[in-house]
C-alpha cells in the first residue's frame, strides 16, 4: 500500500504483533522508495499519533459505537482508530476527505463488509466531536489521565501516587508529545560550537541543548540533505540529552579500565570514548550479537578507538573478567521504558506491573553480577530510562542493602551548578519532559566501593 494511510495501517498491525514502531515505520517506508515526502510525513504522524492517543481515540469512538469496541475485529479497530485520529487532531485533514479516505482503506484491505459500518461511526464522531465531554481533571483525574491522556489505568494510578494530580497530569500531556531531535556533538572531530555554525544553513534552526554540552536542539530542518548527510560524517549521534548526562556521571578518565554492561546500541559507550579522548580501554557487552554490531558500527562512523565487545548474558555466572579489574562500571540496564514514551509510545500498551516486577529483579542481578568486578575506590553508576520506584529507588536500596562494600554518592558535588535541578534530594539524577526541558525520564544513581 504505497499511500500514507495504506502504510500507516501496515505499521500499526505489524507492533499489533509484536513489531517496534519506530523499526516497523523504517521498513515500510524504505519499500516505498518512490513515496513523496508529504505522505511519508503523513504515515509518520499516523503511526505516532495512533499509538500516542490510542486511549483517547477509543473514548471517543466508544461515544459513537453500539458494539463495545473490544468485540470489533483488530483490523476494524485499527481502521476506526485511524479515521478517528485525523479526525480529532488533524486539522489539515478535512472532515470528508477523514471519512472517506478511511473508507476506502477499508475496502482496500479486505474488509468490504465493514465499509459502511466504518462510515456510520465515523461521520457519527464528526458531527458529536465538538460535543465531546472528557473526565474532568480535577475532579475525575485518573479517568482524565486515562481517557483523555491516554495512559493505561495502571501507570496513570502510578503517576498520581508518584506524582500527585496536577503533576501526573503535566507527565501525561508531555507524554503525548513528540520527543525533539538531539544530537549530540562528536567531540572527537569538532566542537559543539562549530558543529552548530555548519549546522545554521538556511531553513535550520538549531540552537545549544541546555544541559548537555554536546547537545544540540534541532528546532527546524531544512528541505535539503543539510543535517543528516553530515551524521554519516561521524560528525553528531542523535541521542536525547538526558542519556547525554548518564556517560559524564560516571566520570570517565584517559587511561582507565571501564565496563559498559548493557551498551547497545552504543550511544553512551562512544560518549565514554569521546570524553576520555579515545584513551580508555572500554569493554562494552550485550546479550545480541547484533545488537553488538550496531556498537560496532557506531564506533567506527564516529572514529571511537579502544572498544572491545563481548556477547554476554549477565544472568549466568560471572564471566571471564578478573574480580576487581575495572575502573568503573555503567550499567544501563534494560528497564521497562517508560521514561521514553514519547519515542516508543507502544510500550505504553505492552508493560504491565507484573513486568515492571521482573524487569527490577533482572536490573538487581545485573548489578549483583558486575559488582564483584569493580576495584576497590571504583564508581558504579546504574541508569534506567524509567520512573517506576521499583527500578529506581527500590534497585537502588536492595542493592545498598545486599552489597555492604559499597556506598551511595551524592552526585550533586560532581556536577555543574546548572545541573543541579536535575537531581532529587540525595543526589540522584531523576529527569522528567516536563520539567526539565523535554528531555526524556531517566533516572541514574552512583556508588562506590570502599
Amino acid at each position: 500500500m504505497q499511500d500514507s494511510r495504506g502504510i500507516a495501517f501496515e505499521v500499526l498491525s505489524r507492533v499489533e504483533r509484536g513489531a517496534f514502531a519506530d523499526l516497523a515505520l523504517d521498513a515500510v517506508l524504505s519499500r516505498c522508495g518512490g513515496l513523496d515526502p508529504r505522505d511519508r510525513g503523513l504515515a509518520t504522524e499516523l503511526v505516532y499519533g495512533v499509538l500516542r492517543c490510542r486511549g483517547r481515540l477509543d473514548f471517543a469512538l466508544s461515544g459513537v459505537s453500539r458494539q463495545p469496541l473490544p468485540h470489533l475485529e483488530q483490523a476494524v479497530l485499527q481502521v476506526l482508530r485511524l479515521g478517528a485520529y485525523q479526525l480529532l487532531h488533524l486539522d489539515r485533514v478535512p472532515e470528508r476527505a477523514a471519512v472517506h479516505e478511511t473508507v476506502e482503506l477499508t475496502k482496500r484491505i479486505g474488509l468490504e463488509r465493514a465499509a459502511g459500518f466504518v462510515n456510520g461511526i465515523l461521520r457519527a464522531l464528526a458531527r458529536g466531536k465538538k460535543r465531546l465531554i472528557w473526565p474532568d481533571p480535577r475532579q475525575q483525574p485518573l479517568d482524565h489521565l486515562t481517557h483523555a491522556l491516554s495512559l493505561p489505568s495502571w501507570l496513570a494510578e502510578r503517576l498520581l501516587r508518584q506524582l500527585g494530580r496536577e503533576e501526573a497530569l503535566s507527565a501525561a500531556a508531555a507524554f503525548m508529545t513528540s520527543a525533539p531531535l538531539m544530537l549530540r556533538t562528536n567531540t572527537l572531530r569538532l566542537e559543539r560550537e562549530a558543529l552548530l555554525a555548519e549546522l545554521r544553513s538556511p531553513g535550520n534552526q538549531v540552537e545549544a541543548a541546555r544541559f548537555a554540552p554536546e547537545g544540540i536542539r534541532v528546532l527546524a530542518r531544512g528541505g535539503g540533505e543539510s543535517v543528516f548527510e553530515w551524521k554519516e560524517e561521524g560528525r553528531f549521534q542523535a541521542q536525547d540529552e538526558a542519556s547525554m548526562l548518564i556517560a559524564p556521571l560516571l566520570s570517565p578518565c584517559p587511561g582507565e579500565r571501564i565496563l559498559d554492561a548493557c551498551a547497545a546500541p552504543g550511544g553512551k559507550t562512544t560518549h565514554l570514548a569521546a570524553l576520555t579522548a579515545n584513551r580508555a580501554a572500554i569493554v562494552a557487552c550485550d546479550l545480541y550479537p547484533a545488537r553488538l554490531k550496531l556498537v560496532r558500527n557506531g564506533a567506527g562512523r564516529l572514529g571511537c578507538q579502544g572498544i572491545e565487545t563481548y556477547v554476554l548474558d549477565w544472568r549466568q555466572p560471572a564471566p571471564d573478567f578478573a574480580t576487581g579489574s575495572f575502573d568503573r562500571i555503567l550499567v544501563d540496564a534494560p528497564c521497562s521504558g517508560l521514561g521514553v514514551l514519547r519515542r516508543n509510545p507502544e510500550i505504553r500498551w505492552r508493560r504491565n506491573p507484573e513486568q515492571v516486577a521482573e524487569l527490577a529483579a533482572l536490573q538487581q542481578t545485573l548489578l549483583a553480577r558486575t559488582a564483584p568486578l569493580l576495584r576497590p575506590g571504583g564508581t558504579l553508576l546504574y541508569s534506567v530510562c524509567t520512573f517506576t520506584a521499583e527500578e529506581t529507588d527500590g534497585v537502588a536500596a536492595a542493592f545498598l542493602a545486599t552489597h555492604p562494600d559499597f556506598r551511595a554518592v551524592d552526585l550533586r558535588p560532581l556536577v555543574p551548578v546548572s545541573w543541579l535541578p536535575l537531581f532529587d534530594v540525595v543526589g540522584r539524577l531523576r529527569t522528567w519532559s516536563h520539567r526539565h526541558d523535554g528531555m526524556d525520564a531517566f533516572f541514574a544513581a552512583r556508588f562506590e566501593r570502599v
